[in-house]
């Protein structure tokens, strides 16, 4: 565990410092954009910090091929390089869109691209543990691996419209994984508590650690599409990763044994589902834009104002509470669920319940802070990131 808390602190401490020279820079030499008629802030913001996080990961990555500790997944490099070359590639074309508004077109064929080089890497869905270890073919495997890569890159991206949104869910969202990754492979992993999940889930909070300070409200400098579509991109590695690290005979064991109780039967099967829940929240926003957009007849990838944080504002809520209601959603389903897992995996019997009553005591007093507004007419606030 100290291995991966000083990779944490690292790469904050670099992505802090990385940042704050990109953002006396940026001024310097005026390298931000104007006001577009979509964007919702005033004053002329930066928008290339995801080059500061960029930065940050690849020290961490650099750092980890000296320490003993993560030799397991230097042994075969070629997952690492992928993630390198990928990484690269995303940032390089969202740099280039938060300065110029590339076609949508062309940022969907570089998310493919990186995709496929974090397939091909070797990073891919192997099996499917749905009533016991389901193999398909190869290219169906690598086609599923490349459309989960690109979906969530695009649900993060989608939800960037907030001062400190997108980097705080994401932090929460990856505290949550870090924490579950690591008791999964202790549980259904090999020999060692090594992990390429556990270690990208590491880099990405301390990322969004780093960030946070230059991005909070009033944001000094915004992400941009270089850093929402970079930490899409790991997080959706870091889940993929976790499932060719797991011991495909322990969790079908955990799965198919019949002398399994409800209890221990759930813990096989949040394994599943974790690494879904902790991109829900941008995942609904994205399904919601998608057929509101093509309901609208709109491509749908064309931006607007009416992702779910635009409606909180609409509705009443300052821009603080909205971000602030967005972590306490990731929050309570995240760690709802891996209240359960822990429950489960720990053989303590009706225990997972605690995570199922944690669960739907928060979903409701979510709901209540959601549907009731601190003030009654919504006023749009000065300074937020520009709509996706």
């Amino acid at each position: 565990m100290r291995q991966y808390l000083f990779i944490i602190i690292l790469t904050a401490a670099v992505t802090f410092i990385v940042g704050w020279v990109v953002w006396h820079l940026s001024h310097r030499f005026k390298i931000y954009p104007g006001i577009r008629e979509r964007d919702v802030h005033t004053t002329p913001t930066p928008r290339i910090g995801g080059i500061a996080m960029f930065v940050g990961i690849m020290i961490a990555i650099a750092i980890s091929s000296q320490v003993p500790f993560f030799a397991i997944f230097w042994e075969k490099p070629t997952a690492i390089w992928a993630i390198v070359i990928a990484s690269t590639l995303i940032v390089l074309v969202g740099i280039a869109d938060d300065l110029w508004d590339l076609d949508w077109m062309i940022k969907l064929a570089a998310q493919f691209i990186t995709a496929s080089i974090i397939a091909y890497g070797g990073l891919q869905i192997y099996y499917l543990p749905l009533g016991g270890i389901t193999v398909l073919s190869s290219w169906v495997l690598f086609g599923l691996t490349v459309l989960v890569i690109v979906v969530v890159m695009n649900a993060v991206n989608f939800i960037d419209g907030l001062d400190g949104l997108v980097a705080g869910v994401v932090l929460i969202s990856n505290v949550v994984f870090f924490l579950y990754s690591y008791m999964f492979v202790r549980d259904f992993g090999t020999s060692t508590n090594s992990s390429l999940a556990t270690f990208i889930a590491a880099a990405i909070i301390g990322a969004c650690i780093g960030f946070l300070p230059l991005n909070w409200r009033p944001a000094r400098m915004f992400m941009g599409d270089s850093g929402a579509l970079l930490l899409g991109l790991l997080m959706a590695t870091s889940a993929i990763a976790i499932t060719g690290e797991a011991n495909p005979e322990a969790l079908s064991d955990a799965i198919s044994d019949d002398r399994l109780g409800e209890s221990q039967l759930l813990g096989a099967f949040i394994p599943i589902l974790l690494p879904i829940v902790v991109v829900m929240l941008p995942l609904t926003d994205f399904g919601l834009a998608i057929l509101r957009r093509l309901k609208a007849g709109k491509s749908p990838f064309a931006p607007d104002r009416k992702h779910l944080h635009h409606r909180m504002l609409d509705h009443g809520h300052t821009a603080m509470e909205a971000v602030l209601i967005f972590y306490a959603w990731t929050a309570v389903v995240c760690l709802s669920v891996l209240l359960m897992y822990i429950a489960t995996r720990e053989r303590w019997p009706g225990l997972w319940w605690v995570g199922v009553i944690f669960g739907v005591v928060g979903i409701l007093a979510c709901l209540v802070v959601t549907i009731i507004p601190s003030r009654r007419r919504p006023t749009l606030a000065p300074d937020m990131e520009d709509a996706s």
